[in-house]
């Protein structure tokens, strides 16, 4: 048909000229895996898709600064690479559900609401490093972005984190389960995930301290499935000696072996 062929050469084109007017500059580029040796010790192929993937992004992603901060295009590029590289296979489309990113210059004390099951209302502070919302926007603290290299071995990373809450979310609920293409598959990542969560908690619960993943993923499986996307990509070889069969599941979703 017609139609399609001219959407696709459309579409192709639309992305040729985003490439262009969103092209990063080789010392820039060089700088930010210099930086993010987690990313810098990619294949030669990984990386060059994942240059053309976060132009793409830059593209697509509307960056403010909050607190006074100034967003440069070093930051931007630093920001963009780390969230793509959980899309690397699965392309920039997964992230079209949200255009707005809110980098603070540090941590933000967020005043919170929860009630009980008595109906009563308790009030708290929470400090975050990182947030995102359904619909968007996602916020990070340019503080722990910016260490991201150095905190790889402790397999943390908030980009990765809120943008995996962001895949999280595809389906219309945070539960540790992405858009999946079907129920069978989604029958097969509940049973695996669940598995892997209850075990974790309970190695929590009994007092370990030294895990593969953030004891944070303690808190519900939604945060268990992001501290593991996390450590998939910046801690991978405990995070697969930890949890073979969630490696396996990630690997198989996220079409990578980043321990490979």
């Amino acid at each position: 048909m017609v139609l399609p062929r001219l959407w696709r050469r459309v579409s192709g084109w639309r992305e040729a000229r985003a490439l262009q007017r969103h092209a990063i500059p080789d010392a820039l580029w060089a700088t930010v895996l210099a930086a993010y040796p987690f990313i810098a010790t990619r294949p030669a192929a990984d990386l060059e898709a994942l240059r053309t993937l976060t132009s793409l992004f830059l593209s697509r992603k509307e960056f403010h600064g909050a607190q006074g901060l100034v967003v440069t295009d070093e930051m931007a590029v630093a920001i963009a690479a780390q969230a793509c590289l959980p899309v690397l296979r699965l392309g920039i489309q997964a992230y079209d559900g949200f255009v707005g990113i809110v980098v603070h210059p540090d941590e933000v004390v967020a005043p919170r609401e929860v009630m009980d099951e008595d109906g009563v209302v308790h009030q708290y502070d929470e400090v975050l490093s990182g947030e995102a919302m359904g619909g968007g926007p996602v916020m990070l603290a340019w503080a722990d972005v910016l260490t991201a290299g150095e905190t790889a071995e402790l397999a943390y990373n908030v980009v990765i984190h809120e943008f995996a809450h962001v895949l999280d979310m595809a389906d219309g609920e945070a539960d540790g389960v992405p858009l999946l293409p079907n129920a069978r598959a989604r029958d097969s990542w509940i049973d695996c995930i669940d598995t892997e969560y209850e075990r974790f908690t309970d190695r929590i619960d009994a007092g370990a301290e030294d895990t593969a993943l953030d004891p944070y993923g303690a808190e519900g499986v939604e945060e268990f499935f992001a501290v593991a996307v996390e450590a998939f990509f910046v801690a991978p070889d405990g995070m697969r000696r930890e949890h073979p069969a969630l490696y396996e599941l990630f690997a198989g979703y996220f079409r990578q072996d980043p321990a490979a």
